[in-house]
């Protein structure tokens, strides 16, 4: 996935109102840039890091700027976009980076299922009736050096989501939590049992029930996020 403009580097001064952060570009010029993350950003919305800027021109939207990435000092990134590892994993699964999910030609974004939920993914393979369901998280939290951990805070909705791909499984379907870590220093995945005890009790539980379990690192630059590799999990 590329991203549409040239990103442009600042310094953050204030992340706010969730959506809101206040920059300074390298011209010392301050901007307000949209924050496409609602999570809890934990670590991650510190003033004075460095960060990556999208400019646009679209008269539909009210900011100038999108936030996109933070590159630390010794020249890693994360990628704070939550929207961008959907658009990742669909670009995966059209060209069959995920072998395990290779033989699926038939791929349904965001599709209706169980108790007003939406899906991620839906895919089938050619004559089956058969569908592997795919949930898709999206992981920036790391407090120990190269692992990544999820959730960041406490997610109601994920418990949620989880209870409706063991329902998948229940009735006949494949279904998969699949958690891909934007960050480029983590090599290790785990659950944050201590944040949120009640989703790693949900996820131990769909486990049990067969609900499968993939997590991907990224390769992140200043030009685009791609997947890349399959990263150890350690729940």
């Amino acid at each position: 996935m590329r991203f549409q403009t040239k990103l442009i580097p600042a310094r953050l001064i204030r992340r706010y109102k969730r959506f809101l952060a206040d920059c300074r570009l390298v011209n010392g010029q301050e901007v307000t840039a949209h924050c496409p993350n609602p999570g809890s950003m934990m670590d991650l919305a510190q003033p004075g890091m460095k960060i990556w800027l999208e400019p646009n021109d679209d008269p539909r939207k009210k900011l100038k700027y999108g936030w996109r990435l933070i590159e630390y000092n010794d020249g890693n990134f994360v990628g704070v976009d939550t929207s961008l590892p959907n658009k990742v994993l669909l670009t995966a699964l059209k060209t069959g980076k995920i072998k395990s999910l290779s033989h699926y030609n038939k791929i349904h974004p965001e599709q209706r299922y169980g108790r007003n939920s939406r899906i991620d993914f839906l895919l089938y393979s050619e004559g089956s009736q058969i569908g592997c369901y795919i949930e898709v998280k999206s992981v920036t939290l790391s407090r120990l050096s190269g692992r990544a951990e999820f959730p960041d805070s406490v997610t109601t909705r994920g418990a949620k989501h989880l209870e409706e791909l063991t329902k998948v499984v229940q009735n006949g379907h494949r279904a998969i939590i699949f958690y891909l870590i934007q960050r480029t220093d983590c090599t290790q995945f785990s659950l944050a049992s201590d944040i949120d005890p009640t989703y790693t009790n949900a996820h131990i539980h769909a486990a049990a029930m067969g609900v499968e379990t993939l997590c991907y690192d990224t390769n992140i630059n200043k030009t685009g996020v791609t997947i890349n590799a399959p990263v150890a999990i350690t729940i």
